[in-house]
């Protein structure tokens, strides 16, 4: 996506280059991409028939016409999609070679360019897998550059990641215009990156970011009209014209334009020398949807350097067709030193002084909703296949038929991370298909779950449900059953919630024991019952509840007495303007760790005391509306990407309601928005359950929160505002991607300092001082600022439109009138306290246990045959480690590279059945360097003792994040730096790895090859 920083003008200043103080000639690396959206305006469909297609056709034809011809692909979406359906055998032959000969190089290598903002760590990885497996099972390729032109700033944990992945150099372009212009000014637009406090030098990686040009090839041409370099014009949709000719095709190169197209070259070659420290020039040619027509591209561009370099001593400069791999060795063999970037990004981002691209943090609620739950169901559904795979190969469930539920929905999960997919950036019918696509693939997986769960492990077993018959009798109560599922390696005990139509209930477990839970109205529904049921599951355990319903309230010492019949007190409705009495009648809802105290003459949250340091805490929460300009003419507006208000937030209510139900299971208050004093229904509402922690009950800390908003009011921004009496000095902590949280310390701007004050929160969010720290995490990413001390507010939800032609010709408005419900959990402590646990709840609240109700309710079965064995065993690491991946990727992977790459040269790989024997493992280490006395220790397991529930493990093998590089052979390429640290990353399985023991320190991803002794029976 290019978006006021497209065709960026051609200043024709000349300038002189001092790189390297020598006159030795610029040697220039023109570098043929495009840039191929996976969505944003069209589908991934239309831009297949549009240009995409075209685009691998006609390089690959053009490519094998001259062997200096260069071209880099980055995306592999487009590019599998061409492989698999359009490219012809002669096609993949001569792709075959092209790559063999380093002419075709693949940059990135996952399935798409993945934003940096709002993408959650477990979903990076995804895509970058999927699309290296692709890649290594079919070419035997490892990308080792990445290309990271687009997405709008730049996280610090994306360098950490490609380093993982075996990556040599990393590049951006999208950072602050006023950083750029500073960093190009003082050539500092290259360095080496410490993404991480804790991993240091030993995941470093050199970073270069482009110039104020970007991606794209400089457009303006002194001598003409016409923009220049794009000599295929400008892609059609829907349809290719049938004559070939196509808008603004750039003037051609001819004996009478060939000098002043070099000279408009050479003097933006040198103009870009300038910025650099070294006489190598990285010349990106092309631009979005470029090279569908291949041919008429480097017809052009061939004389036109071939012209440069017949009179290079002129010029000073020389021009070659490249790959960026080709650029970075030439940087790698200058041999200079480079400054130490540490684990700052780049976040926010801004183009001009009242565009900050800080709106799409909440842009598109649904859509980032969607998508994390949808990765949430793949990461359960890929650990219970895995298991079963392991345990029961021989078993009904087919293995090609339950992959390919898999591969759709890590497709449809990785292609969603496209920089203008999860964003929330695109176009609504793009929005639309990416939900789609989300939403058939679960239903697939959710099949799949249901296979897993239901159909007998082996055939000579009976299902889950038994051979069963109705048992006689009118008065027996309905029954439903319903297994619950923990994808984490966690115990955990926890309270999940099921929708009844019955008011009494009572659950018993797969042992017959009954189960404490709670029913009572629901908060959503006024036809149907929230049932409320305490569940303790083992690490990657499930388990079968029986739950009985009854018209009938429950009575007695009858066995529904274990369930809680709850009911709500209602407090009267409060008027803002009547405030003036706050503080004067305050209810108390307390559980083991807090006392809430919930005033009733506002019916807001009014402060909350965490018992066990006796500290009380001065907070509220309610909504705030930004009200945005929708004219042009009349200043700054919002946008998908753009966060831009018209001034301070105003209060989004006149009138609240309030609703507490006390109960055994959890305290449920219920508040309720209207907009007006009059109005009959809400606008906002906020349910906080507050849990009760009796027994072995879930942790006390945990409070829950869900929120409804919508539809909301054209040009609106709501966020909810929680106000406290904590001394920030309006600081704010926020996670990059759920890997590492960063500062975020409050600065002023001359201009839109409110917007540029605000940051990504995928996972988690705080603020503190000495005493007390306020955690929110949450299940979808937000945009998150603190602009008053003690103040953190989160932006929920946005509708806009505005007039600005491009916007308006794009349908880029987002006028998003859906209804959004998003989860946030809170906790309140002290800085040491919370900092055990609000890693571990992030993941819990996005692992949630899988719900899956086998049956409708309905008459009792009676169970012929007997129960089917005890429980499967659990899989438990330590708290500070977690099970990041546990799958069957089922790309043929090698363990012997040299041999893997013969293989598939010989092009005898095009139809590789899936490897089922090796698993994925990853484990990662939650806490940074220091930040727990304990839990930020290095931690010793011994893998085969932690999977023995699951299998006997026969062998371990280290391998890099994607699985691509056994980590032993794997050597980056080690950059000089000003402190000159070592950067030997390559770690030990105790030496050896006869015991399978394996020490992971702060904040490590360890990846492994596991394979399991046979079960065959």
């Amino acid at each position: 996506m290019r978006f006021l920083g497209g065709l960026v003008a051609f200043l024709c200043c000349f300038y002189s280059h001092g790189a390297t103080g020598q006159n030795e000639a610029i040697k220039t690396f023109v570098i043929p991409h495009s840039h191929m959206d996976v969505g944003w305006v069209y589908t991934i469909q239309e831009s297949m028939h549009a240009y995409a297609g075209n685009v691998y056709t006609t390089v690959t034809e053009e490519l094998s016409k001259a062997p200096d011809r260069r071209f880099i692909a980055v995306e592999q979406e487009f590019f599998r999609l061409w492989w698999e359906n359009v490219a012809t055998d002669s096609h993949k032959k001569q792709v075959r070679r092209l790559v063999k000969e380093g002419r075709l190089e693949f940059i990135l290598g996952g399935q798409v360019m993945h934003d940096e903002a709002v993408t959650d760590l477990d979903d990076e990885i995804l895509q970058m897998t999927e699309g290296h497996g692709f890649l290594y099972e079919t070419f035997g390729v490892r990308p080792q550059f990445s290309w990271h032109v687009d997405p709008f700033g730049a996280s610090a944990t994306t360098p950490i990641l490609f380093s993982l992945a075996g990556f040599n150099a990393h590049l951006i372009s999208r950072i602050d215009y006023d950083l750029k212009d500073s960093m190009q000014k003082n050539k500092k637009l290259q360095f080496v990156w410490r993404g991480s406090p804790s991993l240091k030098e030993k995941q470093q990686i050199f970073t270069h970011t482009m110039d104020q040009f970007s991606y794209c090839t400089p457009s303006y041409l002194p001598f003409s009209n016409s923009s220049g370099f794009y000599w295929n014009g400008v892609a059609l949709f829907p349809d290719p014209p049938k004559n070939g000719i196509y808008p603004n095709m750039s003037l051609p190169v001819t004996k009478d334009t060939v000098h002043a197209y070099a000279k408009t070259m050479v003097e933006n070659i040198k103009q870009r020398a300038a910025w650099f420290r070294t006489d190598n020039v990285l010349w990106p040619w092309g631009c979005d949807k470029q090279f569908y027509n291949s041919s008429v591209q480097f017809n052009n561009m061939d004389p036109l350097m071939k012209y440069i370099n017949q009179n290079s001593k002129e010029f000073g400069v020389t021009v070659q067709y490249a790959t960026l791999s080709e650029y970075f060795k030439a940087i790698y063999q200058s041999d200079l030193v480079w400054e130490v970037r540490g684990s700052e990004d780049f976040l926010p981002y801004s183009t001009e002084p009242y565009q900050a691209w800080t709106g799409f943090y909440a842009s598109r609620n649904v859509l980032k909703g969607v998508a994390r739950q949808a990765s949430s169901k793949l990461h359960a559904a890929e650990t219970l296949f895995t298991r079963y795979r392991i345990s029961f190969p021989d078993g009904p469930v087919a293995e090609d038929w339950a992959l390919d539920k898999l591969r759709a929905l890590r497709w449809a999960v990785s292609e969603v991370q496209h920089h203008d997919g999860i964003t929330g950036t695109e176009s609504p019918k793009v929005a639309d298909m990416y939900l789609q696509h989300l939403t058939q693939a679960m239903m697939g997986v959710e099949e799949l779950l249901a296979a897993l769960f239901l159909l007998p492990h082996r055939l000579e077993l009976p299902s889950i449900l038994g051979s069963r018959y109705h048992k006689k009798g009118v008065h027996q109560p309905l029954e439903q059953h319903v297994i619950v599922y923990n994808p984490l390696a966690w115990n955990i005990t926890t309270i999940i919630n099921l929708t009844a139509n019955f008011p009494s209930a009572a659950v018993f477990d797969d042992g017959g024991n009954p189960v404490p839970a709670q029913i009572q109205r629901a908060a959503y529904s006024n036809v149907t019952y929230d049932l409320l049921i305490l569940v303790e599951l083992g690490g990657l355990q499930h388990r079968k509840y029986l739950i009985k319903f009854s018209e009938k309230k429950c009575s007695g010492r009858s066995k529904c007495s274990w369930t809680y019949e709850a009911k709500g007190v209602q407090l009267k409705r409060q008027n803002t303007e009547e405030s003036s009495r706050a503080g004067r009648r305050l209810l108390p809802v307390l559980n083991e760790c807090y006392k809430l105290m919930f005033d009733q003459d506002t019916n807001l949250l009014h402060s909350i005391t965490y018992l066990q340091e006796k500290i009380k805490v001065k907070l509220t929460q309610d909504f705030w509306e930004y009200h945005s300009n929708g004219d042009v003419k009349a200043g700054p507006i919002s946008d998908n990407y753009i966060f831009s208000a018209n001034g301070s937030a105003v209060r989004a209510y006149k009138a609240v309601e309030m609703e507490i139900i006390p109960g055994k299971i959890v305290t449920e208050i219920r508040q309720y928005f209207f907009r007006e004093k009059s109005d009959k229904d809400y606008a906002y509402s906020i349910t906080t359950h507050v849990p009760e922690c009796f027994g072995i009950g879930p942790r006390c800390h945990r409070l829950e929160q869900t929120f409804s908003l919508g539809p909301l009011s054209l040009n609106t921004e709501v966020v909810l505002r929680t106000r406290s009496s904590l001394k920030n000095n309006r600081t704010l902590y926020t996670d990059d991607n759920g890997f590492q949280m960063m500062k975020r310390t409050y600065r002023r701007f001359i201009n839109n300092t409110l917007a540029r004050n605000y940051f990504p929160m995928v996972r988690t969010a705080y603020i503190e001082d000495d005493l007390s720290r306020l955690v929110f995490v949450s299940d979808r990413a937000h945009g998150v600022s603190s602009q008053a001390n003690g103040q953190l507010e989160i932006m929920l939800h946005r509708r806009l439109w505005n007039n600005l032609p491009w916007n308006l010709g794009y349908n880029l408005t987002l006028n998003d009138s859906s209804v959004v419900k998003p989860t946030l959990w809170m906790t309140l402590g002290s800085i040491s306290a919370t900092s055990k646990f609000y890693q571990r709840e992030a993941i819990e609240l996005q692992h949630r246990p899988v719900i899956m109700p086998i049956d409708q309710p309905q008459r009792p079965w009676h169970e012929k045959e007997p129960k089917e064995g005890l429980p499967v065993r659990s899989v438990v690491l330590p708290p500070n480690l977690h099970l990041l991946s546990f799958s069957v990727p089922g790309w043929n992977y090698s363990s012997n590279h040299n041999i893997h790459l013969s293989h598939v040269q010989s092009g005898q790989d095009s139809h590789s059945k899936p490897d089922y024997d090796r698993v994925l493992l990853r484990i990662m280490h939650l806490f940074e360097e220091g930040e727990d006395p304990e839990l930020s220790k290095p931690v010793t397991i011994n893998l085969k003792e932690v999977l023995q529930g699951i299998g006997e493990v026969k062998v371990l093998e280290e391998r890099s994040l994607t699985g691509t590089w056994d980590i032993n052979s794997l050597q980056r390429w080690k950059w000089n730096t000003t402190d000159n640290l070592d950067t030997n990353s390559r770690w030990c399985l105790s030496c050896g790895a006869a015991d399978f023991t394996v020490t992971i320190s702060s904040k490590e991803i360890r990846t492994f090859f596991v394979h399991f002794v046979s079960r065959n029976h």
